[in-house]
């Protein structure tokens, strides 16, 4: 099977100007494109450059710098998802990523509240999710739920494990909302990919590729990528392949090496 691909046009493509990557990212093979955060974009520049390249928006994230784990704010979480809901509207994305913490500069972790206990924020995060599919059902989009490493790039990050975010996603069980599942994310923290995989790819709704250590592209760290791609294919995976990863030398070189699998 060949999965359909998304170019995340932060980190790739980096020698273009931004609005000139859509086209950058078709002429390579993908069929979507997706980045971080919307808040800094001009959205009618956006959905034109996608539309004149062809190609689809794959999502961005929906929460920026709020957290769903503290329960003072909730109302202003959810008040700033339905503003990214409209956005993805405007320029006709599929999805939202939505997180645990807030995100700052960098995807530093903003705050990882140390105050609070794990049981609070565990249901604090549940209570706002049940939310989120409701907002997600409503505009008919899909939200995936992304855990992210603690051992590099996000550390704090309450969020860090493949079950955790399946079985929340389970227990809500709405279409709408799924779990992210970042390959790079997840063999730093946790490893044994295709065991988890087979257990939880039931609730996955969006792919993150990326190599490990460096999180470039395939072929340049320690994952037998053609393993990982095999393992979602039995499982059934139909949904999209993204490509969040910094090109080891150039994006032209990553392409070739992302073309391979």
């Amino acid at each position: 099977m060949v999965f359909q691909k998304s170019a995340c046009i932060e980190p790739m493509y980096g020698e273009l100007p931004f609005l000139e990557r859509f086209r950058a990212a078709k002429e390579d093979g993908f069929r979507f494109v997706e980045f971080w955060s919307w808040t800094d974009k001009d959205l009618e520049a956006v959905k034109a450059a996608a539309e004149a390249a062809g190609i689809g928006i794959a999502g961005f994230n929906g929460d920026a710098e709020l957290s769903m784990i503290d329960p003072s704010q909730k109302e202003a979480y959810l008040d700033f998802l339905r503003r990214s809901v409209e956005a993805a509207k405007r320029v006709g994305a599929r999805s939202l990523t939505i997180h645990s913490n807030g995100l700052g500069e960098g995807g530093k972790v903003v705050d990882s509240y140390e105050g609070l206990s794990g049981a609070v924020k565990i249901c604090a995060m549940f209570d706002v999710l049940k939310e989120c599919a409701e907002i997600a059902g409503n505009a008919g989009i899909l939200m995936n739920l992304e855990p992210l490493n603690v051992t590099t790039d996000h550390v704090g990050n309450f969020l860090q494990t493949t079950r955790t975010a399946a079985e929340l996603t389970r227990l809500i069980g709405s279409p709408n909302l799924k779990v992210l599942y970042d390959v790079y994310h997840m063999q730093l923290n946790e490893g044994s990919l295709c065991d988890n995989i087979r257990a939880y790819g039931d609730q996955f709704g969006h792919i993150h590729i990326a190599d490990a250590p460096g999180r470039h592209e395939p072929g340049t760290g320690e994952i037998n990528y053609r393993r990982v791609f095999n393992c979602l294919e039995d499982t059934g995976y139909k949904g999209l392949v993204g490509f969040e990863l910094i090109p080891e030398t150039t994006t032209a070189n990553a392409v070739k090496a992302i073309m391979q699998y």
